[in-house]
């Protein structure tokens, strides 16, 4: 019995882990969308969109800066 609760622990522990990992890199690529747009609230909502399109598209994360910065270069406001 003692083994089954060291390893439920332990797998719950690395899921949670694993989980904070998850959020922690959607929060940092959050923040580098939101801050590569600036203070224009209708700029940042489409850094987001952008971001979305990023993730469906596949976009590599080491290429996810250089990818934003050309999708904002070419941004023109609505």
């Amino acid at each position: 019995m003692d083994y089954f609760i060291i390893a439920v622990t332990t797998l719950a522990g690395l899921a949670f882990h694993g989980w904070l990992f998850v959020r922690f890199r959607r929060w940092a690529d959050r923040d580098l969308a939101l801050s590569l747009a600036g203070n224009d609230p209708q700029k940042r909502a489409w850094a987001l969109e952008r971001l979305a399109q990023a993730k469906a598209e596949g976009v590599r994360r080491k290429e996810l800066e250089s990818w934003l910065r050309r999708e904002l270069d070419g941004y023109a406001p609505r």
